[in-house]
């Protein structure tokens, strides 16, 4: 959904001519963070809507809010915060029923519940998370992790009486990952997903249904095994089952009728998203017969109403480049959490039948419009072995500055984290405050990244720490081919396994003049002893069986190719990270430190996986700014507070 800026007008005062990088730009770090208000889990509750806003001025805590008569409305009261720990990552962390919210505490992990006019009551002990909800009578059945015993996580489906008292009992807890427990209409059966190491969920998972008397009876597997991953499970009003299913490679949407797996809506488009969160909802069902679902096309989401008794289905126009959340408010209407190409996310309330969309509450509007935003365009390159390669590139955009006529301006590569996720052409306040200053982004969804299939998603297999570094020279190969960017002037960018490929993308290649490593990756070996139970093992996939490949976990560890290191590179860490542990940014500090190349570091007390607090997102910005001038040579336009950067001459 590119769209051109508009056309200057022969009135319009002369534009300005400044070095690229160095352009005034109306987005400050303290608007970007202001401007981060992230929505997420959207649900409907007994006819009400309800989600979270992640609050960067609040030391990122998250709050969950509603929809009333006179708009939204904050409900969490201070001293809480509304987040899971489960998987480390969350999702799903309170459900609302019989007017009381029960909720996971991120300080305790305890579940609480919260009535009308009253302080939060913890219902559950410490020592166990809890996340993904669904009411069954007077009680809760959700994930359970059972952290206990550290030595021995546990991940069960369980019930909780709502009246408090327990930890729960175990209703399946015979896997060592279960998710999405769901109970049909009628209340006589659940299903639920589950899946074992050393697949992650969108690998292997099997889809299970049981009946629920007591406990679990006759439990049987419906969908998914070896190879194949289902999830997402919903009852239909007639007790057949909806998932999604990659059995053709391509998340679709199946069924469970009549004691087999049968295709509902089939095309070559992902109808799902990675479960790294739980709780997604990618679709809903409307009355007996329709599904309202969204499915990824060349990294552009669109909707779709299909009438499962006649087979029709109709494609609804929509400006939205990302929906997220889809639920059900009516028969005709549904909501969600809209994305576009030039505003911050918001909540939509959408008329089926007429395509009407309508913005229900928007946390943080965008802090620029019209021809100050950088808008994403898709591309496909060439890259290694024949394969193909996809980004969304974001030219430097500024209403009053253009560059030196005979210069290019400098490239920003953004690398995705996950690896198992995905770039998005959705509005990004943080590319626009680089475009807006002269640089141009482009933002990989390099093999293995998500929303592009199955064979996509295992490119990456067997071969991370190369094919994501290959995609991204790629990239700028081919915007330097085309004359869009300086060749000179390129900087590797990225967060997670995104900081993992700009450690291994300075040790391997000399394409880029700099990287900027957010809580990456330095050592393989000691990541797969000390990383959290969820991705613990991951590697397995992403790289092979250990200790028999020793060799290519050693190989791909960036600290162990140092004399490759040719390039300044700055770091940036939380000091409270699980998944990544700040041992893996600091020992490999230390090293380039010893070996005298250019290094600088930022350490952030109180900080996960993941920077949510303003202060934190406001120095990470000015400090890369002011690192990239030094590097490239120029002066950025702000002022800026200095940080100390080792060895660089």
């Amino acid at each position: 959904m590119a769209q051109i800026p508009p056309s200057k007008s022969a009135g319009a005062p002369p534009r300005q001519v400044l070095a690229f990088g160095a352009w005034p730009s109306p987005i400050s770090s303290e608007t970007v963070a202001a401007a981060s208000i992230a929505i997420s889990d959207l649900t409907v509750c007994e006819g009400t809507l309800y989600w979270l806003e992640t609050r960067p001025h609040q030391g990122g805590r998250q709050v969950l809010m509603s929809l009333g008569a006179s708009g939204a409305v904050e409900l969490t009261p201070a001293g809480f915060n509304v987040r899971s720990r489960v998987h480390e990552i969350g999702g799903a962390p309170y459900i609302v029923s019989g007017g009381v919210i029960y909720f996971a505490n991120f300080a305790d992990q305890r579940l609480y519940a919260q009535r009308d006019g009253q302080a939060p009551i913890a219902i559950t002990p410490t020592g166990y998370r809890y996340a993904d909800f669904t009411a069954a009578g007077r009680r809760l059945i959700c994930v359970r992790e059972d952290h206990t015993d550290p030595a021995n996580i546990r991940n069960t489906v369980v019930d909780v009486p709502m009246a408090g008292g327990s930890a729960g009992e175990v209703l399946y807890g015979d896997s060592d990952f279960v998710a999405s427990p769901r109970i049909s209409q009628d209340g006589r059966r659940l299903a639920w997903m589950a899946w074992n190491h050393p697949a992650m969920p969108w690998d292997a998972t099997t889809l299970y249904v049981a009946d629920l008397v007591e406990g679990l009876e006759n439990i049987t597997a419906v969908a998914g095994g070896d190879a194949v991953s289902a999830i997402e499970p919903q009852w239909t009003s007639t007790g057949d089952l909806l998932f999604m299913s990659d059995v053709e490679g391509y998340w679709n949407i199946r069924a469970w009728r009549g004691g087999a797996d049968t295709p509902v809506l089939t095309q070559p488009s992902e109808f799902a998203r990675p479960p790294w969160w739980l709780g997604q909802s990618n679709y809903v069902q409307l009355g007996s017969s329709r599904i309202l679902a969204r499915y990824a096309d060349a990294g552009f989401d669109s909707l779709v109403d299909l009438d499962t008794a006649s087979n029709i289905r109709r494609d609804i126009a929509s400006e939205f480049v990302e929906c997220h959340c889809i639920r059900a408010m009516s028969d005709e209407e549904v909501a969600f959490v809209g994305y576009s190409t030039d505003e911050n996310p918001a909540i939509v309330r959408l008329d089926v039948a007429s395509g009407r969309a309508k913005i229900l509450h928007r946390p943080s509007p965008a802090p620029v419009a019209g021809a100050a935003i950088s808008v994403a365009t898709a591309i496909t390159f060439p890259t290694q072995a024949g394969e193909i390669a996809h980004a969304f590139y974001y030219p430097p955009t500024h209403p009053d500055y253009d560059g030196p006529s005979n210069e290019k301006p400098p490239l920003i590569i953004a690398v995705h984290g996950g690896p198992t996720l995905q770039a998005s052409a959705a509005f990004n306040i943080a590319h626009q405050y680089w475009t807006s200053r002269g640089f141009a982004v482009l933002d990989v969804n390099y093999g293995g990244s998500a929303g592009y299939g199955r064979k996509y998603r295992e490119r990456l297999n067997g071969a991370w720490g190369v094919i994501e570094i290959q995609d991204a020279q790629a990239g700028a190969a081919f915007l330097i081919a085309r004359g869009d960017v300086d060749p000179d002037r390129i900087i590797i960018r990225g967060a997670s396994a995104g900081g993992f490929a700009t450690l291994g993308a300075l040790t391997r290649s000399d394409r880029f003049a700099a990287g900027s490593c957010h809580y990456g990756i330095s050592d393989l070996e000691i990541l797969l002893r000390e990383t959290h139970k969820f991705q613990s093992h991951y590697l397995l996939t992403l790289l092979g069986l250990y200790p028999e490949q020793r060799a290519k976990y050693r190989d791909r560890s960036p600290i162990n190719n140092l004399a490759g290191f040719n390039s300044p590179l700055i770091m940036f860490q939380g000091s409270d990270d699980l998944i990544t542990p700040p041992n893996q940014a600091r020992m490999i500090r230390d090293a380039l430190d010893g070996c005298g190349k250019p290094v600088a570091y930022l350490e952030f007390e109180g900080e996960g996986h993941g920077f949510r607090r303003a202060e934190s997102m406001v120095r990470i910005l000015n400090a890369e700014q002011y690192f990239f001038g030094k590097v490239l040579g120029f002066q950025p336009a702000d002022t800026l507070e200095p940080i100390s950067i080792l060895n660089l001459r």
